[in-house]
């Protein structure tokens, strides 16, 4: 296995050299697991039904919670905004169908931690009608900045599960002299098909979406990976940037093993080059896009259609039909469940997510959120019982299989005594939570469980030292304009007393000539 290289900042020529020789690396660990996609792919993708109610949260993107622009009671077509976000400019979001806005209301989010937050309850009116929609006509000829703002206002976020906002990164990748545009389609976790179908179904919308991102950031070429089983999608890609006449898209194929599909891991298998750790992609000139990513790009500028919706697979042995469904965001997941034929007998874990990085959810009243690519049904039978820990037994595991080049074992032991330096040191903020060290651990650790614990701590520690140097701040700036404030009074009882003085002398001084005056005169009478 060939071992990636630590890369400086910004060595451009480096990726692009090993882009266009196409030779495919790999990165350090992974597994290789049964993918269990052929039955949720046998038939085309549906469109989800109109639900009774809709449940848009305001926390879907990376960041904080947004603020929404409609209330109660304001009736609303399909694709206002109703709520907007301040953090990383990630724009808005927006009515998933018209209707009515029946209240802003705490309701489950479909969040890791389970918590509820603000939702817009919206009422269909059976209409589905869009507001008046105002796509960039012309795209090939429109301003690449034109475009980006487009793709901002429009609320696109990555759909490969991160939803970071699109809008922020385009930008940034603007400034940094992106040469290649690499778009994820390399699926690599059990169950989830979505992106497969969408690959398969509409290859014609990713190519456009291609087209439109390589000219929003300026990059020379995008390339497409996809996972080296899918001779369908090759087909029909190919086929379709054939239709295109773009000469600047490849289709590359890519070893199937968990988690190629990273953001990180596909870099290094197409380049042999490691995104540095703190880094990101654009140090390389490189941006990577999920394929769904790009189709919502390719509405939203040519349509003028924000994003309001995504297909789910919905799938596990608790779910009588599998399939994929393309449904509204805001949808119940229970509705989704019934177009699926209900749960099937032994139904008994809800997981929002693939297995490995999936988390459970409390109930399927829950809604279908931007990150919603997959709702999981598990059975008795699929959920291993859960095991007594054991004390690490230092086999190291865990280490062979981390695609991130970490030591699970020495993070966890950090974690677990509070040495935050020294969790921090050995890179606990590089783990991706992919879950392989714990599929691994004979032990059976949920060393995935305390990473993300040890995480949330170092946040809410570099939060606390902001906190800290901000009321240093504060505090060193209210002593300073004391002092100032002292120094001022000084100098103004000092410039009093010179003026003083001042007046003093020269009232002396006129005294003195007044009494020679005089003097001159009674000598001269």
């Amino acid at each position: 296995m060939v071992l990636a290289e630590t890369c400086l900042m910004n060595p451009d020529p480096t990726a692009q050299a090993r882009l266009a020789g196409q030779r495919l690396h790999h990165f350090h660990g992974g597994l290789r697991l049964r993918h269990n996609k052929k039955i949720s792919c046998e038939n085309p993708v549906e469109k989800a039904p109109l639900a009774t109610r809709y449940f848009v949260p305001l926390l879907q993107h990376t960041g904080r919670e947004g603020d929404a622009t409609v209330s109660a009671g304001q009736k609303v077509l399909k694709g206002d905004q109703i709520g907007c976000f301040s953090d990383l400019g990630s724009g808005c979001i927006h009515a998933p169908t018209s209707g009515t806005v029946m209240a802003i209301a705490k309701h489950p989010i479909s969040h890791p931690s389970g918590a509820e937050g603000r939702c817009i309850v919206i009422k269909p009116d059976g209409l589905d009608r869009w507001r008046d929609l105002a796509p960039i006509n012309g795209w090939e000829q429109a301003p690449p900045q034109e475009i980006r703002q487009k793709i901002r206002e429009s609320g696109i976020v990555g759909l490969g599960g991160a939803v970071f906002p699109t809008g922020y990164k385009v930008n940034e990748a603007n400034d940094r002299g992106i040469h290649t545009l690499i778009l994820n389609g390399s699926e690599c976790e059990p169950y989830i098909s979505c992106d497969e179908m969408l690959m398969r179904e509409n290859p014609d919308s990713i190519i456009l979406g291609a087209r439109i991102l390589q000219k929003a950031i300026g990059a020379d070429r995008t390339v497409i990976a996809i996972e080296d089983q899918m001779g369908v999608v090759n087909q029909v890609l190919n086929e379709a940037v054939q239709r295109s006449g773009a000469n600047a898209i490849e289709i590359v194929k890519v070893t199937t093993i968990y988690p190629e599909g990273g953001e990180k891991q596909l870099i290094q298998v197409l380049t042999g080059i490691e995104v540095p750790s703190g880094g990101r992609p654009t140090d390389l000139g490189l941006l990577c896009q999920n394929v769904a990513t790009a189709t919502a790009v390719a509405r939203a500028v040519t349509e003028g259609k924000p994003l309001i919706e995504r297909i789910v697979t919905v799938t596990g042995n608790g779910v009588r039909q599998p399939r994929n469904l393309l449904a509204p965001i805001g949808t119940p997941i229970s509705n989704l469940v019934d177009q699926c034929g209900g749960y099937a007998a032994g139904a008994a874990r809800l997981i929002l997510g693939g297995p490995m990085m999936g988390y459970s959810l409390n109930s399927d009243s829950n809604p279908v959120i931007k990150a919603a690519n997959c709702i999981l049904v598990l059975t008795e039978e699929d959920i291993r019982p859960r095991q007594a820990e054991m004390p690490c037994i230092r086999c190291g595991e865990c280490a062979r299989v981390c695609p991130a080049i970490l030591l699970p074992q020495q993070l966890n032991w950090s974690v677990r005594n509070g040495l935050w330096e020294d969790a921090e040191e050995y890179g606990l903020a590089d783990c991706i939570e992919c879950g392989c060290c714990d599929f691994v651990c004979p032990s059976h650790i949920p060393l995935v469980e305390w990473f993300r614990f040890g995480k949330t701590e170092l946040q809410i520690l570099a939060r606390d030292q902001e906190r800290a140097g901000l009321a240093r701040q504060r505090f060193e700036a209210r002593e300073e304009r004391l002092a100032r404030q002292k120094r001022d009074r000084k100098n103004r009882i000092a410039e009093k007393k010179r003026a003083l003085s001042d007046a003093r002398h020269k009232q002396e001084n006129i005294e003195a000539a007044i009494e020679r005056v005089r003097s001159r005169k009674d000598r001269e009478s």
